[in-house]
This record gives structure tokens, sequence and C-alpha cells, in this order.
């Protein structure tokens, strides 16, 4: 089989690879944003191309990711452990650690029980999957994280999409559903792009009103938002309306891993039937330990959240006052809105080279015409961080047309 493009048949599986031809397009006019390579962090601030830029485009929401703290619990289960549980949790994977972590996380979500995943990927893939089927019908936010969006296709279940955050339809979808299918409503807490909120309370009055089961992924939201960092369920008084919650540990936990939390007989159906659980090997012991670490700092050292709440108040409203479009952001996930794809790749560049790192997203990640750079914040952000961030932004908008000196967008991305 030949590697030449001119010799590879329009029938060939790999053609598709071989026509590709965008990134190395983007990457010719110097504008390339992607898979940039750290060479050190902080977490605040970064090193990429042999300087430093302060990040403001990471998931690190309590600024754990390089606290001594964390770093020492995860050096001293690898003298226990070592470094891999080289097995799935179904057979040898299983350490007395998962078990602390899985009961511990149960107790703070005030559910019956936990399950991990070794991804917040396949924590989402693998319930969905898990626990709808042929006779069932899910229901999912159109804005919902992939994850989700591949959990609802492998399940083989009905899945019907509604429009983000839209209720009216909603409603109409499950008024259309057959009545005698089990019903599961899946929804983001946080929407990863937006920053906006699930509408729990309308979210919990359908389900119960149409006798259906509620299912929230709350991996931008626990310990992000809501009491004690609960998530956004909690945001609301409704932990015990929402019948599973799941939740990502590659955020504000500093590790990697996911996890489920929900009614004990649920939790267990999952853990010996969903195929992610049981044929992917277990999170190391590191992880294990990072995640324990976090949890233990999330609840003693509560002004992370409310210095997190603070800059995300501070931000959303002074780039609001600049004149860029921030959507309807209430949480550390602040996009501003660019629009064209070219211009956002140009905008993520000037940020760059102001010394600012943040995340350009381009569709079908986002609608045409609505492209953006993402922004996020940590609760380890300073004041000075913070001011530097807004100066670039403000730079940069001014000198490509974005903004005008009076606070007002020269932009139609609405």
């Amino acid at each position: 089989m030949t590697n030449s493009k001119s010799d590879v048949k329009a029938n060939d599986i790999f053609a598709k690879a071989y026509d590709f031809t965008k990134a190395e397009e983007i990457k010719s006019e110097g504008l390339y944003p992607y898979f940039k390579p750290l060479q050190a962090t902080d977490g605040t601030t970064v090193q990429i191309d042999g300087r430093e830029v302060i990040m403001a485009g990471s998931n690190n929401y309590l600024g754990l990711t390089n606290d001594p703290r964390v770093i020492k619990a995860a050096r001293d289960v690898i003298k226990v452990y070592g470094t891999g549980c080289t097995g799935s949790r179904y057979l040898n994977g299983t350490l007395d650690l998962h078990l602390e972590l899985e009961e511990k996380l149960a107790d703070f979500m005030n559910k019956d029980a936990c399950v991990l995943f070794s991804t917040g990927y396949q924590t989402n893939e693998g319930a969905i999957q898990t626990i709808a089927g042929r006779k069932d019908v899910i229901f999912s936010d159109k804005d919902n994280h992939a994850c989700i969006v591949t959990g609802t296709l492998v399940s083989n279940a009905k899945t019907m999409r509604f429009r983000h955050n839209d209720m009216e339809q909603l409603e109409k979808l499950l008024k259309r559903a057959d009545e005698k299918a089990g019903k599961i409503i899946v929804s983001d807490g946080v929407f990863s792009m937006s920053g906006t909120i699930a509408k729990v309370p309308e979210l919990v009055e359908l389900k119960n009103r149409f006798d259906a089961r509620l299912y929230l992924d709350d991996a931008h939201a626990i310990g992000v938002i809501g009491d004690k960092g609960r998530g956004s369920a909690s945001t609301f008084d409704l932990m015990d309306e929402v019948d599973l919650i799941s939740g990502t540990f590659s955020k504000s936990f500093a590790s990697l891993g996911g996890f489920l939390v929900g009614d004990q007989e649920v939790i267990e159906f999952i853990r010996h039937n969903s195929p992610a659980h049981i044929f992917s090997a277990s999170m190391p012991p590191a992880n294990v330990a990072t995640v324990l670490k976090a949890l233990e700092i999330l609840q003693e050292e509560t002004w992370r959240l409310d210095r997190l709440q603070e800059i995300s108040d501070y931000m959303r409203n002074s780039l609001q006052d600049m004149g860029f479009n921030v959507w309807s952001s209430q949480t550390p996930i602040i996009p501003v809105v660019i629009g064209g794809m070219k211009d956002c790749f140009q905008f993520w560049k000037g940020l760059f080279e102001a010394g600012v790192y943040v995340n350009a997203v381009v569709p079908p990640g986002v609608p045409q015409g609505q492209s953006l750079v993402r922004t996020s914040y940590m609760a380890t952000h300073t004041d000075d961080h913070l001011n530097r961030i807004l100066e670039a932004f403000r730079k940069v908008g001014l000198d490509q047309g974005i903004i005008d000196q009076n606070g007002h967008s020269l932009l139609d991305t609405d």
C-alpha cells in the first residue's frame, strides 16, 4: 500500500486523512493554536516556547495541581503501591485506596454509593450506555459534552435532543415519548463552552412530572460552584432530586479519572455491567491519592471557592465593560466571542504574544460565525495576573477592531 497522496484511490479508507490539509494551512500562516507543548508550569503561569505566559485556559479551578500537599500525597503512595494497578477494578486492580475514595465521594455528595472510572470521558460514556438500552429514551441537551453524545449513541436507546436549556422543547419531547418506555434526562451541570448553569429546578420538575430520571454531568461544577463545591444541583438545594451525578478528577481535583454517584442499587448495576469500568485498567495509585488530598483541601479551605467566585465575577464584568461578548457565563468559564475562525486565531495569537494563554474554539465546537476564545480561571490567580489578562484583552481587542475605546463591541456576533 502506497503512502503517496497522488496514488491514493477515492475508495481508500485513508483518503480522508490525505485530504485533510486545514491544520497545515493554519500552521503555514503562523496561527495554529493547538497542541502547544508546556515546558513547565506552576499552575497560574506556564513556560511555552521558552517564555512565561499567564495560563487563562486551564480547568485547574482550585489551583491544586502544583500544591505541595497534593504532590507529596502522590509521591508517598507510589512507594507503597507502585506506579500502576496493571488490571481492571473487576479483577486485580482494586486497591483499598479506590474503596476509600468511593466512600468519601459518596459521603461528600450525600449519595448512597459511588463508582470510579479511569477517565471522566469514560464515566459518562460508560454509565449512560449501561443504564439506557433499546427500550429506553434519552433526552439530551444539544450542548452536552461529547462523552455524553457518545454514550447515547452506544446505548442504542432512542435519543431525543433538545435545544440548549430549552425547557419548553424538552417538555414537548417528553410528552411525545412512549409512556411505557424508561426515560432519562441527561444534561451538563455547567456547560463547558458557555459557562452557563443548567436549569436544574426546571429539569427536576419535568423529570418528576413525566416519571423520568435525571443525570447531571458536573465535571465543571463540582469543586467550582454550589454548597461547599458540591456542584450544580446543590446550587439550587436539589441534590436529593437528581438521580445520578457524574464528576471528573482532571479539573478541580488535579488528577485524572472520573466518578458517578447515586442509589446503591444503580451504582452496583453499573459497576458490574459497564464495559468502560470492567475492561479498563483502574486509576493508578498516585491519581487516587491526589484526589483524596484535593477533596480534603476542598472541604477544609473553603476560601478557594469564595476566591474563585470573586475572580469569576470580576473578570466577567470587566470583559463585558470593555465591550466583549461573554454570552451568558455564570461560572469561571468565560467565553469571549470573536466571530470568524481566522479572526479568532489571530486574536488568540495576539493574546499569546501579549503573554496570555487561552483556548481558541472554532466550528464545529461552536456555531459558524461564533468562534471564540475560552477563558477559565483559578482560585490561585493573583490580582496582578487578572489585570494583566484584562490589559492584554483590551490591547488586542482594540488593535484588531473587536471593541472600541468606549467599551462597545464592533462585532455582530449575537
